[in-house]
């Protein structure tokens, strides 16, 4: 146990010092390495939860530059509380919602995903872009936001996901492995960053496996929705009533 909760520890601090050292960087080569479509994939995330709420009160977790919080603006939510453990992107990301005029609905504080600075059935949704592979224990992650979450409340992650289909899995595969760590190398400077995004694709556990890691967590009703061939996917589920 000791060593487990060593190596957490371990990444936690790994994490929170790349996204530190890259945060300057991080939105141009976000929509410069996806060619823009990032900004589809976050839209497309709100619109499916907008099926279900309107004006809710929103979580975002791994919030970043808060991109998705921002574009979370058009459900008219009550409130988003968007936290992360980097202060380099937190700052970005006040300057972000405070440019947008969006202060006093968006909040953003420091705070770790397996340990959540909100009481119990608190928010109506909770979402996280790009972030569950960084927690350093995912599982834990994930039953923190069902924690959080009121009965029925939706869960919406979306993350990057492995394409299968010949050829687009190769040509998919060797931009991922080659031409992005590349260009992160240049335009961020760091070394180490473009190269743990590819290694941490690889070893997330996306597709059935993720949805198994929902259900584990106590969420209901899980789906996944593929984007452009399946690089991305949207994630939802919801809170057991029981719980």
């Amino acid at each position: 146990m000791d060593t487990i909760n060593s190596e957490q520890n371990k990444k936690r601090e790994q994490v929170e010092s790349m996204f530190d050292s890259i945060a300057w960087r991080y939105d141009f080569l976000n929509h410069f390495l996806s060619f823009g479509i990032d900004f589809l994939w976050r839209r497309r995330a709100i619109r499916i939860i907008g099926r279900s709420y309107r004006n809710p009160m929103i979580l975002d977790v791994a919030t970043g530059t808060c991109d998705l919080a921002l574009a979370a603006m058009k459900l008219d939510p009550v409130r988003i509380h968007g936290i992360d453990i980097s202060s380099g992107m937190l700052e970005l990301g006040r300057q972000k919602v405070e440019k947008r005029g969006t202060s006093d609905r968006i909040e953003l504080t420091k705070a770790d995903s397996e340990n959540i600075p909100f009481e119990n059935d608190f928010f109506d949704v909770a979402m996280v872009a790009f972030g569950v592979r960084n927690f350093a224990d995912p599982d834990k992650g994930l039953r923190e936001m069902v924690r959080v979450l009121r009965k029925g409340g939706m869960i919406m992650v979306l993350e990057f996901s492995r394409p299968v289909s010949f050829p687009f899995s190769t040509i998919y595969n060797f931009y991922f492995r080659n031409i992005l760590p590349f260009f992160g190398r240049l335009f961020s400077k760091d070394k180490a960053a473009y190269t743990y995004l590819p290694e941490s694709v690889s070893r997330f556990p996306d597709n059935e496996k993720f949805l198994e890691m929902l259900d584990s967590a106590g969420f209901s009703e899980t789906r996944q929705v593929k984007l452009t061939g399946g690089i991305a996917s949207i994630y939802t589920g919801i809170k057991m009533t029981g719980q």
